[in-house]
Order: C-alpha cells, then sequence, then structure tokens
C-alpha cells in the first residue's frame, strides 16, 4: 500500500475503503508550478493531497486569477468534486505551489463509495463545508479588510503552508493571487519593512 495513504487517511476510512483506494487510484509526484486543473477542463479523477501544497485560483473573464483557497495535506478540492459529481467543466485553476504526492481516484468511484461507506459520505461532506468556509473567508477578506490587511494574512497563510518565515516569491505573483497590480503590493510590502514587520530580500520576503 502506499504508504502515505495509510499515513494520511487511516484515522478517515476504514482498512477496507484505504484497500479500494489503494487499488484504483493513480499515484501522482510533481513539482511546484505544474498545472493540475485548467479552466474549462473535464475532470476525470478526484485528488487526494498526500503532500505539499496546491492553489485553487478563479479567473476573471480578462484572465486575471484571484486566489480562493489553499489545499493540503489530507484535503480534496471542493471545486473538483462538483465538477466531478456532475460530469461538468472545471471552473477553477489548480496549481502546484510546492512539489507534492498525490492520488487520483477515478470519478466512477466516488458514487459507488458515498452508498457503500459512511466514512467516505463524511470526508466528502466535510471537504465541501471546509472549502465553503474558506472561500466565504476570502470573500470577507476582499470585502471588508484594506489591501495592506489582505497582504499581512495572505504573508501569515504563507508561513503555515510553508513552514518558513522566508518566502520565496515575486512581489508579481503576489499581485496576481490578490488581484491588485505589482506596484500596490510593492508600495505595501515596503511600509511592512518600514514597520519593522518584514524584510525584504532579493529573492525572497523574510517575515520579522
Amino acid at each position: 500500500m502506499i504508504p502515505e495513504l495509510q499515513a494520511n487517511y487511516k484515522t478517515f476510512f476504514e482498512p477496507e475503503l484505504l484497500a479500494e483506494i489503494n487499488d484504483v487510484a493513480t499515484f501522482k509526484e510533481v513539482d511546484a508550478g505544474i498545472d493540475l486543473i485548467r479552466p474549462g477542463q473535464f475532470i476525470k479523477s478526484m485528488p487526494l493531497l498526500l503532500s505539499g501544497s496546491i492553489k485553487i485560483m478563479r479567473a476573471d473573464e480578462d484572465g486575471n486569477e484571484l486566489l480562493l483557497y489553499h489545499l493540503e495535506k489530507g484535503d480534496t478540492c471542493a471545486m473538483t468534486l462538483t465538477c466531478c459529481m456532475g460530469n461538468t467543466k472545471s471552473e477553477i485553476h489548480a496549481v502546484t505551489e510546492t512539489a507534492a504526492k498525490l492520488i487520483m481516484i477515478p470519478i466512477g468511484k466516488m458514487e459507488e463509495w458515498s452508498s457503500k461507506y459512511k466514512s467516505w459520505r463524511n470526508f466528502v461532506f466535510n471537504s465541501y463545508h471546509t472549502r465553503m468556509m474558506e472561500m466565504l473567508e476570502s470573500i470577507d477578506n476582499i470585502a471588508f479588510n484594506r489591501m495592506d490587511e489582505r497582504l499581512e494574512n495572505y504573508l501569515n497563510d504563507k508561513i503555515e503552508i510553508l513552514n518558513s518565515k522566508h518566502i520565496y516569491i515575486t512581489h508579481k505573483e503576489i499581485s496576481q493571487d490578490l488581484h491588485t497590480s505589482r506596484v500596490v503590493i510593492s508600495r505595501l510590502l515596503k511600509r511592512m519593512e518600514n514597520d519593522h514587520k518584514i524584510k525584504l530580500h532579493r529573492s525572497f520576503i523574510e517575515v520579522l
């Protein structure tokens, strides 16, 4: 059995379900910056994340993208679940933020396991709830917080995801995730540095 499958999900799933997942799932190991799902794509399998981080984004009509939420170890994507169950095209963009290991489950198994295993049904419902709350948090952040507060929240999330206070990211990448201009982000980062909250280096941001 895939070692990470047993380690990550043995508290969620019955041994029989773990054995079935191991038999039918496809194991993938991908680098950072790899597109996993593109808008308009039909989804034929559902991911379970064994390690690493994936960011889920939504594009507007002009192709600009807004960060919705992150997936981390043990997670799956509610938007992917919706597309799988409805056999509809994806409306999100999923890209690996770090190197990641994941297993892809054929969509044909989802309905079967929902009626066969209570643990799988609970896992799916809990995943929907968690992702929904994260999207509501993102909406609240956009609607009610100033851009400097959104930026601080964004950097704090990065610290948790990467488990490091050194964040290797460009000002342009941050501006794309937060759906604003690079000039605004650079100005706010400089203000944070003047307030001794961060230190700007050539290739990374150090959070103090």
